[in-house]
């Protein structure tokens, strides 16, 4: 395998707190990534269990364990589509953002006005989709993998230009949660 995209994990129920998803999600997603590090080693991993930022952590230490940790292969989708609220085109429109969406501020390069309705609309979002149906939930995700993932497909084929945002690990903003 040249790419491998792990969307595997249990949706948020009605009363499910972060944290019970969270611990159900990483054990799936530690289970999958010891399979990968035995099978597929050298794939790129597009990694979109919920909670990113507490998934890849987890796959990364399990490919360190097994020796096959690259950080420049595992990758944490985190497309949010912002365009829909702010009533815009999304084709036209690239808004990459920084953070979790429970707690912690993201980033935006908008106006204080929108970013402060965006920033809401993200924090909020994960209860507000399951409250109104989970169904919505695999759309959005379906959506972003595929995109992802073809933006991975055309980076290995040798396109120029490719421009997607993840979480990925990093040493230039390395701190402590």
């Amino acid at each position: 395998m040249d790419l491998v995209i792990i969307p595997a994990g249990v949706p948020r129920k009605p009363g499910m707190t972060r944290d019970d998803l969270f611990n159900i999600n990483a054990e799936i997603v530690k289970t999958l990534c010891e399979g990968i590090a035995k099978c597929c080693p050298k794939a790129i991993i597009n990694l979109i269990s919920n909670r990113v930022n507490s998934t890849v952590p987890i796959a990364a230490e399990v490919f360190k364990k097994a020796g096959t940790y690259d950080p420049k292969r595992l990758l944490g989708v985190t497309m949010l589509d912002v365009a829909e609220v702010l009533g815009l085109d999304p084709r036209e429109v690239d808004v990459p953002v920084v953070g979790v969406h429970a707690g912690v501020k993201p980033l935006f390069s908008f106006t204080k006005e929108e970013t402060e309705h965006l920033t809401s609309r993200i924090q909020n979002g994960g209860t507000e989709v399951v409250e109104v149906a989970l169904s919505l939930r695999w759309t959005h995700e379906a959506y972003a993998a595929v995109k992802f993932a073809d933006a991975c497909l055309q980076g290995l084929r040798g396109d120029a230009g490719i421009i997607q945002c993840a979480f990925v690990s990093s040493q230039a903003c390395d701190f402590t949660l």
